[in-house]
């Protein structure tokens, strides 16, 4: 079943990433993916986005439905008609909407797991936290800002920008497939947010993760973005 192009808001995204050692993030990734390197390390991160009006593109607004979302996201490189592409790999999903994981891996690409979001936003400060169905674990405090992080593997935001503008191909496992979903944004513009405290249960496992091996690099906001999904053609197991 082919899913219809999908449009809606983008009410509030933010990026939040991580370096990680190559290796470690080779042990977790299937076939035909690899991990993407950027300055001899591996980019991994958090997208916590909270979508409004999303209905099949043409029907009106007030039929569309709203969620927060949050994916665990790798960034991967991988082989397709001769050339290289790119994307993210997304190991897992998480929403608010018992409707997305009801459907998600039968209807619309990859499986979602039902979690408990906790979202905190004003004058510029955002607290974004969730527990899901089997105690995988996210929280950040952040504010807006208008310096980028100093110290980013990126040195500037417009270098974050442009890396990871071209993550918009996602896929995600589903048995012994890896479903893809593009995101296509009507424009694209990020902002630095500073961050206070970051947690992953995730990316702190230190049974995938090594202790010490995935460091917090910068965080993006995006907001009020129209935008829609396009389903891909699903990837198989190698």
């Amino acid at each position: 079943m082919k899913l219809p192009i999908i449009h809606g808001y983008i009410d509030r995204r933010i990026l939040v990433n991580f370096t990680a050692n190559p290796e470690d993030v080779r042990k977790i990734i299937p076939a035909p993916f690899r991990p993407k390197i950027y300055k001899d390390k591996a980019i991994v991160g958090i997208c916590l986005i909270r979508l409004k009006h999303v209905k099949p593109k043409g029907f009106p607004d007030f039929m569309g439905i709203a969620s927060e979302n949050g994916a665990h996201r790798i960034a991967v490189e991988w082989d397709e008609d001769g050339e290289t592409k790119g994307g993210v790999y997304i190991p897992r999903r998480d929403t608010s909407l018992g409707l997305n994981a009801l459907a998600g891996g039968r209807i619309f690409p990859g499986k979602h797991h039902k979690a408990r979001f906790n979202v905190l936003e004003g004058e510029g400060k955002y607290h974004v936290d969730f527990t899901s169905s089997d105690n995988t674990s996210i929280s950040i405090d952040a504010k807006e800002s208008s310096i980028f992080k100093q110290d980013s593997i990126f040195n500037t935001l417009e270098n974050a920008s442009a890396f990871f503008e071209k993550g918009e191909k996602g896929y995600s496992p589903n048995g012994n497939k890896y479903e893809g979903l593009k995101l296509q944004t009507y424009t694209w513009k990020v902002s630095p947010l500073e961050v206070s405290a970051v947690q992953s249960s995730f990316f702190e496992n230190e049974t995938i993760f090594p202790k010490g091996s995935v460091h917090f690099d910068n965080a993006l906001l995006m907001k009020g973005i129209e935008h829609e999904w396009h389903s891909m053609a699903n990837k198989r197991s190698i």
